[in-house]
């Protein structure tokens, strides 16, 4: 299935994190505690498909001040996937970036906001990391440091991409292939006694030989 992340189409199963979903598809999303529910930099606000993600979990109700949660914000790094369907989210740091280029002068009243929020939820947050490991929340070090150096990868990444795309940069068109035999020129997907099989360039069934071959070049059938 797809879902959207800040307006682009992302791939994701169902049991899925939000935050593994933006990080594997290289999405703009906050995430420097390596998604541990530590930094609150992975905020999102749900657009659509609401009722197909996890219910709150208990840092987000810590964390999360309830004019945000009406807000439909959530924490990515415990939000997941439950069911299948349309769903529609927007990062807060993606929200900032395009305030920032569009009407920086909505900003400062933004961060004000997030900050108050964030104030709100202080006493409730300290307390909940101050428990983590009684309400089922443990932090493994070695996990830890793992997953930061990870994220830290993806956003390497993601800074390439961005360089890449604002330069025009494109990666080196693969080299084309040899000519190929009658049996492998083409493949193109017919019905044939009620079921699915692949033609070659000559309109014939294409011999088990030749389909091996086909799978095994890594092509698709058109």
């Amino acid at each position: 299935m797809n879902i959207t992340i800040n307006d682009r189409e992302c791939e994701a199963r169902t049991g899925d994190r939000l935050l593994d979903v933006a990080r594997a598809n290289h999405s703009h999303i906050g995430y420097f505690c390596g998604g541990n529910a530590i930094c609150q930099t992975c905020y999102v606000k749900v657009l659509e498909g609401a009722d197909l993600l996890s219910p709150m979990s208990e840092a987000e109700k810590a964390m999360l001040s309830d004019t945000l949660i009406k807000e439909g914000t959530r924490m990515a790094c415990q939000t997941t996937i439950e069911k299948p369907g349309t769903i529609s989210i927007l990062t807060t740091v993606e929200d900032a970036k395009r305030m920032t280029l569009t009407n920086p002068a909505q900003l400062p009243a933004f961060m004000g906001k997030m900050g108050w929020e964030s104030a709100i939820k202080f006493t409730d947050t300290v307390a909940f990391q101050a428990q983590r490991e009684k309400t089922g929340y443990p932090i493994e070090p070695v996990e830890l440091l793992i997953d930061v150096i990870k994220g830290i990868g993806d956003a390497i990444q993601l800074v390439i991409d961005a360089v890449q795309s604002a330069f025009g940069m494109t990666r080196p068109a693969a080299k084309p292939e040899a000519a190929k035999t009658d049996d492998q020129a083409r493949c193109d997907v017919t019905a044939v006694n009620g079921t699915v099989a692949c033609l070659n360039a000559h309109g014939k069934l294409a011999t088990p030989e030749s389909l091996k071959l086909h799978e095994h070049s890594g092509a698709a059938c058109n």
